[in-house]
């Protein structure tokens, strides 16, 4: 069975806890980034379906039990796009296929290093939240970088 991604739910949740950390989370700031953390919060919010598959899995218990794919850029990516399980999916997708809510990853030549969240579109304007350095309705053509990746969140198998 799949449940529809409701777009608008992480929108509101990216824009509530853009410029703060909620405490139910722990704020991984200074340990490597926030922004993949945020941007699962505000896919969570949009679903509410976590996937408990240890190792591969996307899911948040505390800041010691959770899944790499809730964190780490690489690994929500891998996540998304092969989850065929329970949870959130995702396709990759070009820019002007994308919707509020899907997400988009930065990178470098060598790996991608930042995940942010569309909340906005306006003609060929995309707008993002993000945590790290913290930006609700950020144009993304302020972002300096080598690659760009766009995932659209297609819904979550329960």
């Amino acid at each position: 069975m799949i449940k529809e991604y409701d777009r608008l739910k992480a929108k509101e949740y990216a824009k509530k806890w853009a410029f703060s950390r909620n405490p139910m989370y722990y704020a991984f700031d200074n340990i490597g980034g926030d922004c993949t953390n945020f941007v699962s919060q505000c896919i969570f919010a949009g679903g509410g379906i976590m996937n408990y598959t240890p190792e591969i899995g996307w899911y948040y218990i505390n800041s010691n039990q959770r899944s790499p794919s809730w964190t780490g850029v690489k690994y929500l990516y891998t996540f998304l796009i092969n989850n065929s399980g329970v949870g959130p999916f995702a396709k990759e997708i070009s820019p002007i296929q994308s919707e509020i809510g899907d997400i988009i990853q930065l990178g470098n030549l060598n790996r991608f290093y930042h995940s942010l969240i569309i909340v906005e579109k306006d003609n060929s304007e995309i707008y993002v939240a993000a945590h790290n350095f913290n930006a609700y309705l950020r144009n993304l053509n302020t972002y300096t970088y080598e690659k760009i990746r766009f995932l659209h969140i297609e819904g979550f198998r329960y």
